[in-house]
């Protein structure tokens, strides 16, 4: 029962970040649904989710994205995508916890460390981002990172890039269930209908509220939120990996 409410509330919490800042679900959510329900069903269900809030926010932004930029970034991310669902299947559980708090840490140290870097917008560097943001999203079910790395570094703004995320994410996030799924052998989640029903309502209210706070919240202040509780999330599923070994 508990288990069940936590997951709701970070899914809630995720999905509203998304809508304000445009890549929050799985930084926000991964941490905590990996730690609840484990590596595999965790960023399974981080996918799905992330599935469904892409596509329920890009009506919205459709107007606003980047295709050209969304479509090399895609390409390249579903080539990292394929060693990541393999690595999924063949990583003890305890290990793949620790591996993923630990990438998290390190993404989103990087991320606010070149905050004010500069890089030159070329098709390598997007290359470089897409495949490592696929890497990233197939094994720890966090693509973000990456891409807002080489969003920082380039400056590109911030309405684009979050409006172009939801396409981005859409692509990715589907790719990463097919890859495991149907290619990795995984298993969704064990879940009840009800319990998916609730999981798919926590994403539509966590977006209502995001849309709402998205015009009283500074961009800077929700993104400082977001990394302070990615970073708690994170170190708790090293922690509960570290007490599996």
């Amino acid at each position: 029962m508990w288990i069940t409410i936590l997951v709701l509330v970070a899914v809630f919490v995720g999905s509203s970040m998304q809508r304000i800042t445009g890549m929050g679900f799985a930084l926000v959510a991964a941490p905590f649904l990996v730690l609840l329900l484990g590596p595999v069903d965790g960023i399974i269900l981080v996918n799905a989710c992330g599935v469904l809030t892409a596509g329920l926010i890009l009506p919205r932004v459709f107007r606003h994205v980047d295709w050209r930029r969304c479509a090399v970034l895609s390409g390249f991310a579903l080539l990292g995508i394929v060693p990541g669902a393999v690595v999924v299947q063949h990583v003890p559980g305890a290990w793949l916890q620790v591996s993923i708090g630990l990438l998290l840490i390190a993404a989103l140290t990087v991320s606010v460390s070149l905050r004010r870097a500069t890089l030159r917008d070329s098709p390598g560097v997007r290359a470089a981002a897409g495949a490592a943001s696929g890497f990233m999203n197939a094994t720890a079910g966090v693509g973000g990172p990456a891409v807002s790395i080489y969003a920082m570094a380039t400056h590109w703004s911030q309405r684009g890039f979050a409006a172009t995320m939801q396409p981005y994410f859409l692509t990715i996030g589907v790719a990463s269930l097919v890859a495991k799924l149907v290619f990795g052998g995984a298993e969704p989640p064990q879940l009840g209908i009800l319990t998916w029903l609730l999981i798919a309502a926590a994403c539509v209210a966590g977006l209502l509220l995001g849309e709402f706070l998205a015009r009283v919240i500074e961009p800077h202040v929700a993104r400082r939120m977001l990394v302070v509780i990615a970073y708690v999330g994170a170190a708790g599923t090293i922690v509960r990996g570290f007490t599996q070994l």
